[in-house]
């Protein structure tokens, strides 16, 4: 994303999160700090400008390579993707890897469908720019029959109205869903996961994003779209292994992320064409619970806990203090694994 975008957004974010206090100086220091923060976060992110791979095509079921699509090729599905760079794959270093044809390619493994694969999605893309990908959609020719939205990520770090961002995301999948198009809407997925963010910034990116997913869905929902919740889908796996879930640039998802988020949207996908034959489907949770418990205040909430845990413990039994410590460290300990 833009190096401008992103100082835009996370200055009307410091704004509003400072904004509050009656002390003005020390609400400056905070917005303060919360630049500084943006300004390395930028440093460590970057921006990827490398084009993600070509990789539309119609692909068969158990097929290594895909077809080039001609006008005389047939086909029996015809699945778009629109979007930002996750949409669009950027982070991939091949084909294969991203994430609409990972989607693809299990969608016509598990209808035994040929999928004609068309991607439409642009990286740095927010939901203001859906209307142009449709409008582009129905220049190009007819509707698809199914498609795939990924966006909400540059709404956050542009700072964009969650009502007005999720507003326009339900009118683009209107519009697909007027044309009989089935429609899944990836949601915007947990920020809090993206170390290369510092605390406090990645509270604040983290609580924007949870907001607008939380709005998505309902918006999706609203229009005959289908939402899947990405907020979990980063967490624990992200934070267990990000040198391999993160691409080169610590922000976008390499394949192995790609993987995970085509594994959830598949049988949302195939339901939503009546072709879904693997049982029934899981429910998503909204929050990431790893991400959560990197948050300062639930550390400061626990590490309470535990204060008024062994002063109770204390007075009750010292005696028996050194084996429930242990026990509780234990358990502790495992918490930390888990969040970290």
């Amino acid at each position: 994303m833009p190096k401008r975008t992103w100082q835009t957004g996370v200055k009307a974010g410091a704004a509003a999160v400072v904004a509050g206090s009656s002390a003005g100086t020390l609400s400056w220091a905070a917005y303060s700090y919360l630049m500084s923060q943006a300004t390395a976060a930028r440093g460590v992110i970057g921006r990827n400008v490398a084009k993600p791979p070509e990789a539309d095509g119609v692909y068969s079921p158990g097929a290594a390579v895909p077809e080039r699509w001609l006008r005389t090729t047939p086909y029996d599905v015809h699945l778009m993707i629109f979007g930002d760079s996750t949409a669009a794959g950027v982070g991939c270093l091949s084909a294969d890897e991203v994430p609409g044809v990972q989607i693809a390619r299990r969608l016509a493994d598990e209808t035994g469908k040929r999928i004609r694969l068309s991607t439409k999605a642009i990286g740095g893309a927010t939901s203001r720019g859906l209307s142009g990908q449709v409008d582009a959609m129905f220049v190009a020719g007819p509707p698809p029959d199914a498609a795939v939205i990924l966006v909400g990520a540059n709404d956050v770090t542009s700072k964009n109205s969650i009502r007005a961002s999720a507003r326009r995301l339900g009118e683009a999948v209107e519009r697909l869903r007027a044309r009989d198009c089935a429609v899944v809407v990836g949601t915007c997925p947990d920020l809090g996961v993206v170390t290369a963010i510092p605390q406090p910034l990645r509270t604040v990116v983290r609580t924007w994003g949870l907001r607008l997913a939380r709005a998505q869905a309902a918006a999706t929902s609203a229009a005959g779209g289908h939402p899947v919740a990405l907020a979990d889908l980063l967490a624990p796996e992200f934070l267990a292994a990000p040198d391999r879930m993160f691409s080169s640039d610590h922000f976008h998802p390499s394949a192995a992320g790609y993987e995970l988020a085509a594994m959830q949207i598949v049988p949302v996908l195939a339901t939503a064409l009546g072709m879904w034959h693997g049982g029934p489907l899981p429910d998503l949770p909204e929050v990431s619970e790893a991400a959560e418990s990197r948050k300062l205040s639930t550390r400061m909430t626990a590490s309470l806990n535990r204060f008024l845990w062994r002063r109770t413990a204390r007075r009750r039994s010292p005696a028996r203090l050194d084996e429930l410590l242990a026990i509780e460290e234990a358990s502790a300990s495992r918490t930390r694994r888990v969040a970290e």
